[in-house]
């Protein structure tokens, strides 16, 4: 094995990703890809194992194996020719969900398949019965929108028409989707010439040997990480508030068995799948798994299919983690994933307490509206992703207003939202009193209120953690529960969704009408606390006394002060 090539090879491969993803972010039209950088890009090997992964998102990034995996079964390598860009989003064939749709490249040296270059990026608007693709009182996979099985959209270079028009024809913002998609294909194609150069100036052999040497590093390195935590069965069970049509809570159970170097994470005894949409496929129980691990083992691992090696799951079919169709599960890659990484981050907390983080605000908020713009005379849609408070560690506060643990996306500027969107953001501040405390205090959420101004909107919510809250560790307090609330143009009542419009959820909704002058306030909850408030530095508490972070009532409450 050459380190120093081997070394400098996975950094120009993770280099070219990042690049990828910035021409994706400068040429997409939608924000929830020029702002929020919800998509990831990466390189895989002829075989499907990821060979690198920019740092974007991690839910596609653990879910890239598997995605991989599952194109190649029915795309076969013999069919795949230069200039080709496979596209594919369907959730039953190893996707995430319906939105997030899958770009593949292949990359040619000498006329030998060598690799593929990768995108996955979450395409806002889907079809299916809302604007925005997250119908949260769906009962079936076919509410949520088009599915696309692996199919070319470009071939040997050129666009396949017809594939453009059946996709194009399904979806409310057909200029938008266009858009977005030759982002992607530019990205892929981008990286596909780029990654040539560099394997024609290695030489082929020496690519493929340096590919093979890194996927065993990365598998060591990471197998001496899982072998430092000691032996044993670890379990936890962390619950998600309902499923959107029904009012039962859903469980989630992780086990976690520590052999050596190896780690299994067992699922069984979560709850059987729901008529609701927030169940995962299995590449969301995978990546949920890989996502916990990741954030408790050294951040310089290199990402790809040999560190996820030693990790092996077991997620029972027909399960709320592994369902099966035709369920609905479009909201299993935003609010099952964080809850599901954070039962197997809590798990192994038992016996890794120094890495690990209390529960964090476990949703993407998923808050997702469209209607007629006047001004352009022509439809819009948006995903709108907020942020909300991480869980407290054994030597820090958590994070403030960040994204849920499977995101890393970004939150959109209130300036770019009010000009592409017919709203009027009222408030936008950190949440007082959503941390929860402890000798280190849970981050804190956000609230926001928004103003319908000129256009009639209909919306939809698909988010959690109303009911139950972010838990905290080693005697830390859980974090706040969040909330949304409507209130109507001349009203001064704010209701639930369930008081204003009947609806079975408060925190999942869907086809609500928005009119001028009514107003819908999000708050987002807290991460818990991690250790016991009591010892909670005194100092540390007046300063959050100071900026607000903490109110004079909850001190005395929860601190004692």
């Amino acid at each position: 094995m050459d380190y120093v090539t081997m070394n400098i090879l996975d950094n120009t491969m993770l280099s070219l990703c990042r690049e990828m993803g910035i021409v994706l972010m400068k040429t997409s039209y939608s924000t929830i890809f020029n702002e929020a950088l919800d998509f990831t890009c990466g390189i895989a090997s002829p075989k499907g194992e990821m060979l690198a992964a920019a740092e974007f998102c991690p839910a596609q990034i653990g879910g890239l194996p598997l995605l991989i995996r599952s194109c190649l079964q029915e795309v076969p390598l013999s069919e795949i020719e230069p200039g080709d860009v496979l596209i594919h989003n369907d959730p039953y064939r190893g996707g995430l969900h319906t939105p997030e749709h899958t770009l593949f490249c292949p990359v040619f040296v000498d006329d030998e398949l060598v690799a593929f270059t990768v995108a996955i990026g979450h395409i806002a608007e889907v079809g299916g019965m809302v604007p925005g693709g997250f119908p949260s009182e769906a009962t079936e996979i076919f509410h949520e929108g088009i599915r696309v099985p692996p199919v070319k959209i470009r071939k040997r270079g050129e666009d396949v028409v017809e594939v453009w028009k059946l996709w194009l024809a399904n979806v409310r913002t057909p200029r938008y989707n266009y858009g977005d998609m030759r982002a992607m294909i530019s990205g892929v194609e981008l990286g596909s010439q780029r990654l040539g150069e560099i394997v024609r100036k290695y030489g082929r052999e020496a690519f493929k040997q340096n590919c093979e040497d890194l996927l065993d590093y990365a598998e060591k390195r990471m197998g001496a990480e899982i072998a430092a935590i000691p032996d044993g069965r670890y379990s936890f069970v962390d619950y998600m508030d309902n499923d959107g049509v029904s009012d039962s809570e859903i469980r989630i159970e992780a086990h976690c068995h520590v052999i050596g170097d190896r780690l299994v994470v067992d699922y069984t005894g979560s709850s059987p799948q729901v008529r609701g949409p927030i169940n995962a496929t299995l590449g969301v129980a995978w990546s949920a798994a890989y996502n916990a691990v990741l954030h408790l083992t050294d951040p310089s691992i290199p990402k790809n299919s040999g560190c996820f090696r030693p990790i092996k799951i077991i997620a029972p079919r027909g399960t709320v983690v592994n369902v099966d169709y035709p369920a609905p599960e479009v909201g299993g890659n935003t609010e099952a994933h964080p809850r599901i990484a954070g039962a197997v981050i809590g798990a192994l907390a038992q016996a890794a307490p120094k890495r690990a983080m209390a529960g964090e605000g476990g949703t993407h908020l998923n808050f997702v509206f469209g209607g007629h713009d006047p001004k352009h005379d022509e439809y819009f849609a948006c995903y709108d992703i907020e942020v909300v408070g991480w869980g407290a560690r054994a030597q820090a506060d958590g994070n403030d207003a960040t994204d849920s643990i499977n995101g890393n996306c970004r939150v959109m500027p209130v300036e770019v939202f009010e000009t592409r969107y017919p709203w009027l953001t009222e408030e936008y501040a950190l949440r007082t009193d959503s941390g929860g405390a402890g000798r280190q205090r849970g981050g804190l959420g956000t609230q926001k209120i928004y103003r319908c101004l000129d256009a009639e909107i209909t919306a939809s919510q698909l988010t959690d953690r109303h009911q139950h809250q972010a838990y905290g560790l080693d005697g830390g307090l859980p974090g706040a529960a969040g909330m949304t609330w409507y209130q109507a143009h001349g009203s001064a009542t704010w209701q639930t969704m369930v008081e204003a419009f009947a609806k079975r959820s408060t925190s999942k909704w869907s086809n609500v009408t928005f009119r001028p002058g009514d107003r819908v306030q999000i708050l987002t909850p807290g991460g818990g606390g991690f250790g016991p408030p009591a010892e909670r530095d005194a100092a540390r508490l007046d300063a959050d006394l100071r900026d607000g972070f903490v109110s004079s009532a909850a001190a005395q409450r929860d601190y004692g002060r």
